[in-house]
């Protein structure tokens, strides 16, 4: 709770430089909403997200995306990423071992030891297209895009994006289904049988399909307060439609504040996981990652704090 009070202090102070409220600015720290950029404008936003905890530990990974974002049209907005990475774990499985973040899973690393290192992840570029605004049609409705590459990772992911407003726009709902395809080069394992892939240095491949839901509350100028709630299933493979290759499930849910100036925003939501999650890729129940109904997959942890803040000129 300590990172979640020195998050919400350091929002604090970049708010003191802020004025009057805008309707282009992210609300939310997971869910997306319709809302773009007006044609000819240009943002500058930096994401910082600290994923912690797991059923032993410690278990650090802090993410981090600086983006720019420029209004091709009203309706059309594209956007470019640069990924970070940094993780310190130290027998964070449900064993007692030593298990990576997905993000550094094609690094060997020692079961027995500690694990720290920093990583440029990726390179993103966003294409968000609007086909109807909530503030001229009943619902607004988008789309987007997103291709990432890295070193030892590719990425694609599609996004719709629903959203809703009610009170003179004061009451913001949205609602969010992703569709995510991700390829990681992993080492081979000498441990693994060699007639099998995972004995070979192979690009691992995995689907993730999430669905999210949001409400937010403009309770004084400027200012919002809301919840978000997240369903987040993975696959192994590309094709999520075959039951048989579901991997992982979980929930997660918390609150979000945001603060929108003439030229500035920030955001900072908290997400705690329910103990709702499932792991359907282990039939031996002494290895199965979830503990208490929490998932330990190398993909999800106990608690997510996410800062979003951005400039416009």
């Amino acid at each position: 709770m300590k990172t979640a009070l020195c998050g919400v202090a350091a929002m604090g102070m970049l708010l003191a430089f802020s004025t009057a409220a805008r309707a282009d600015e992210p609300l939310f720290g997971y869910i997306y909403t319709t809302d773009l950029l007006p044609k000819g404008q240009k943002e500058v936003e930096q994401w910082a997200t600290l994923r912690e905890g797991r059923s032993e530990g410690p278990f650090h990974l802090l993410q981090t995306r600086s983006e720019l974002s420029y209004g091709v049209a009203d309706n059309f907005q594209v956007s470019g990423y640069v990924n970070t990475a940094w993780a310190h774990v130290n027998r964070d499985g449900p064993d007692g071992s030593t298990i990576p973040p997905e993000v550094f899973a094609d690094y060997n690393s020692d079961p027995d030891r500690s694990f720290t290192k920093f990583r440029f992840e990726s390179a993103s570029v966003e294409a968000l297209y609007r086909f109807s605004s909530p503030y001229t049609a009943p619902i607004g409705a988008a789309i987007y895009l997103e291709p990432s590459i890295g070193p030892r990772t590719k990425e694609l992911e599609a996004r719709l994006i629903l959203q809703k407003n009610f009170l003179d726009d004061k009451l913001v709902f949205a609602f969010n289904a992703t569709l995510g395809y991700e390829w990681r080069k992993l080492h081979g394992d000498p441990t693994a049988d060699p007639d099998t892939i995972d004995f070979r240095t192979h690009w691992d491949k995995e689907t993730d399909v999430n669905f999210g839901v949001a409400g937010s509350y403009r309770f004084a100028p400027n200012w919002s307060f809301g919840a978000e709630l997240q369903n987040e299933r993975e696959f192994a493979g590309l094709d999520p439609f075959k039951p048989s290759h579901r991997t992982n499930l979980a929930w997660y849910s918390g609150p979000t504040i945001h603060y929108g100036g003439r030229h500035f925003f920030a955001t900072f939501t908290t997400l705690f996981q329910l103990p709702w999650a499932h792991d359907y890729a282990e039939s031996d129940p002494t290895q199965d990652a979830v503990i208490h109904g929490i998932s330990n997959a190398d993909d999800f942890e106990k608690y997510r704090f996410r800062v979003k803040v951005g400039y416009y000129f």
